[in-house]
């Protein structure tokens, strides 16, 4: 039946009872329950739903003095998050909350309806206010006793910000109660935020949120405070709490579900799609005065534009601080069992650490100056190592490497990996003594030859974040070398370099690597002159490669005999390291949120060159030694066409050795002459040519076995003048396009969906950005 809206009494019983909480809610108001009356009375989900807004709005104006209006406005933000994913699904209501609704003038009432506020902005701006209100969610200022409590719209938020950190010195009393319902808050906000996963992927980048839209305008007053208290609460979080181990299983910690949320609608409200802006805030570099632009530079959504605009080194280095202590939290973990809380959300402290580097280029700087940028990247690979067998966090692997792939386009990033690496995180990776080169390239073959097959698509990124660092790899151990060439045995093999229209690419990447060492760092590199001096044939095979009909026909028939494409040969995994485990496959039944592809690693990066005074100039893509040949133009390196993700059933089917993008794909001689004459091998034929012949001596001299008296030799010896003319370095630096900002935008609700499990509030809606399927 219609109930009329003047029927308070009715309205009343759904917040005005006391003891419930969110999860009460979940439980009392079923899906299909709210389905039947949105498909059969209407006007009363409408009414319950202007009703509950109207409840917020009036304990925002009135600053939510008593315990009842607190529990009223609970109440209705518990509802809202629980109807609001049902009104989203269906197509027809979407448009509710921007119709206006009678009576709600823009100035609380008083005004004629003309210039009335749609329901959702009445919302946004009651939730907002209600974010700072003083004894409600924010620390009051007043001493006094009296009765007369602050007006909420004349205290200034910036007073009240969360946390101390960006902006902000001083840090409030932590207050438990405060934190509980700041987190509703924001659950809220977040639900409210999530229109987006009921619209299909599409790269078209006009599709802009409209609720993020609003909330992040000037149409916010709350806006800057706002965006300084999410960002500090998650900065400034310790769960190590006092430094007392176990301290966790004595009291809960409130804070850390608030740092969750806050994470999570940071990212979400950081959403933005930076191919398509020239914008000159976005890299924090404008230095006019607002009176030279009438218009405001760059995005107009102002939560970007804070973080495009932070530039204080005491800044940075909090939020670079925070974010390396959060990430290496689960690392510590695995040392002391249980000891620490262990932190769930560091996807989403990737999206947002992949965001400041994105949006603000002075923080990247800032990052890649200091040694503080290990801190990022043993976590990174940690999570790359652990995640690479488990199919449910390919998304994990895809944001880790992309994140890999944007420091190492900075020149400061391959110098600062020579740094030794000495912390002993437990990883089942051979046990090596060198640096965080060594290691990143350890964990990188670990992936290669040991990861699920999903993962693909992300090798030319692998050896492209290599290639970008190795002009610069002072010594390498002899473990890395040794992987190294391993993976370049693996990669030319006859049927792996004729199965797919672009598996040479990988050839080519290593080749790179090689010369990029050897000519610019040949000095400290004794161990990989010895590791190429030793697998030779390998060199040799290639220059030889085979490009008769034949031969192709034949070298195609090898791989039913190998189906595993990657040996294990001459590993010296025997020993890992301490306290290791080996990456396990998800559980069963795990679930998982389905991904667009991602772009090819050609739309990916763009070259620049390196000249001599250090300084890059972009080269023309006309100038890409590497274009994909034959590669139809929406190929994706595994085959995908970039419009999402393909059914599951049918890339199970599709092997490693499949055909790339068109099934009928056959290597012809022509094909494969194409590119055998552009392989890059003069330099290491150069190198063989003038000293296997004076190893060979040596040993024959000496009678020598002994590794070490060679590895002597060649750390003595010189290439001066024997090499040909170094080439310049290239450099793939990351750049922004449509592709990456939808993979971001699916990736990062998957996450959000998956992660807000109590209360299940998109649970079982029918979602339209990913699918849900279960491994």
């Amino acid at each position: 039946q219609p109930v009329e809206a003047t029927d308070d009494a009715f309205w009343d019983q759904f917040w005005a009872d006391t003891a419930t909480s969110v999860q009460d809610v979940f439980a009392l108001v079923p899906a299909a329950e709210i389905r039947a009356v949105r498909e059969e009375s209407p006007s009363n989900l409408a009414t319950l739903c202007y009703k509950a807004v109207e409840k917020l709005v009036q304990g925002a104006e009135s600053g939510c003095h008593t315990e009842k209006e607190r529990q009223i406005v609970l109440n209705c933000c518990r509802l809202l998050t629980r109807i609001l994913p049902y009104i989203f699904e269906d197509p027809d209501w979407r448009g509710f909350f921007w119709s206006t609704v009678p009576g709600a003038g823009r100035g609380g009432g008083d005004e004629d309806d003309e210039n009335a506020r749609p329901l959702a902005e009445s919302l946004l701006l009651a939730v907002t206010d209600l974010l700072f209100c003083p004894d409600f969610t924010v620390q009051s200022h007043r001493r006094s006793t009296v009765d007369m409590a602050e007006d909420i719209h004349s205290i200034d938020s910036c007073e009240y910000i969360w946390e101390a950190g960006v902006g902000f010195a001083h840090s409030p009393q932590p207050n438990y109660i405060h934190d509980l319902n700041r987190t509703e808050l924001l659950k809220l906000l977040l639900t409210c935020f999530s229109e987006a996963m009921y619209l299909p992927p599409s790269s078209d980048s006009s599709n802009t949120n409209p609720w993020v839209q609003f909330f992040c305008s000037t149409e916010n007053r709350h806006a800057l405070p706002l965006f300084t208290s999410l960002l500090n609460v998650v900065c400034a979080y310790d769960p190590v709490g006092y430094g007392i181990p176990y301290n966790h299983l004595l009291f809960s910690d409130y804070r850390e579900p608030l740092v969750e949320e806050a994470a999570q609608v940071l990212i979400v409200t950081l959403d933005y799609d930076s191919s398509t802006s020239s914008s000159p805030t976005v890299d924090g570099t404008t230095t006019g005065t607002a009176m030279d632009d009438v218009d405001p530079p760059g995005p107009d959504n102002l939560f970007l534009n804070y973080l495009s605009r932070i530039h204080r080194e005491e800044d940075f280095q909090f939020i670079l601080k925070g974010v390396a202590r959060l990430l290496s939290n689960p690392l510590v973990q695995t040392y002391l069992p249980n000891s620490a809380k262990k932190i769930q959300f560091h996807q989403e402290l990737l999206v947002l650490f992949w965001k400041l580097c994105d949006f603000n280029k002075k923080f990247l700087f800032f990052v890649l100056k200091s040694s503080d940028v290990l801190d990022i990247l043993v976590p990174i690979l940690y999570f790359l190592n652990d995640a690479r067998a488990d199919q449910s966090r390919v998304g994990l692997m895809h944001i880790g490497v992309f994140i890999l792939l944007l420091l190492s386009g900075e020149r400061n990033f391959g110098v600062r990996l020579n740094k030794p690496y000495s912390v002993r995180v437990p990883m089942d990776i051979p046990v090596f003594t060198g640096t965080h080169a060594d290691l990143l390239i350890i964990v990188f073959h670990k992936i290669i030859t040991s990861g699920h097959q999903r993962l693909q698509p992300l090798f030319d990124c692998l050896l492209t974040i290599v290639v970008n660092v190795s002009p610069y790899l002072k010594s390498l151990s002899m473990v890395a070398a040794n992987k190294l060439l391993h993976l370049l045995e693996a990669f030319s093999t006859t049927w792996f370099l004729f199965s797919a229209v672009q598996n040479h690419h990988l050839v080519f990447f290593l080749l790179e690597v090689f010369n990029n060492i050897i000519q610019y760092q040949f000095d400290g590199n004794s161990n990989l002159v010895y590791a190429v001096i030793r697998k030779r044939n390998v060199f040799h095979q290639l220059a030889n490669l085979p490009t008769d009909a034949q031969s192709i026909q034949k070298g195609l028939q090898r791989k039913k005999k190998t189906p595993e494409p990657i040996s294990r040969t001459n590993s010296q995994d025997g020993v890992s390291m301490e306290g290791s485990r080996p990456a396990a496959p998800a559980e069963p039944g795990t679930l998982k949120t389905s991904l667009v592809a991602t772009p090819g690693i050609d739309k990916l990066t763009e070259k620049s060159q390196v000249s001599e005074d250090g300084t890059m100039r972009s080269l023309e893509p006309e100038a890409c030694q590497l274009s994909p040949e034959g590669n139809p133009p929406a190929a994706l390196s595994d085959g995908e066409p970039w419009s999402g993700e393909a059914s599951h059933s049918q890339r199970d089917r599709r092997r490693l050795s499949s055909a790339s993008s068109s099934g009928q794909w056959t290597p012809t001689p022509d094909w494969v002459m194409s590119w055998k004459s552009k392989l890059p091998l003069q330099t290491i034929m150069r190198l063989l040519q003038v000293l296997v012949p004076q190893v060979e001596k040596i040993c024959i001299d000496k009678g020598l076995t002994d590794e070490s008296e060679i590895l002597k030799f060649l750390q003595h010896g010189t290439l001066v003048g024997l090499l040909p003319v170094p080439h310049p370095i290239l450099i793939r630096k990351y750049q922004a396009n449509s592709g990456t900002a939808m993979w971001f935008r699916t990736y990062m609700w998957g996450v959000i969906y998956l992660r807000n499990v109590d209360p299940p509030i998109w649970y079982d809606t029918d979602v339209k950005l990913f699918e849900i399927q279960r491994v």
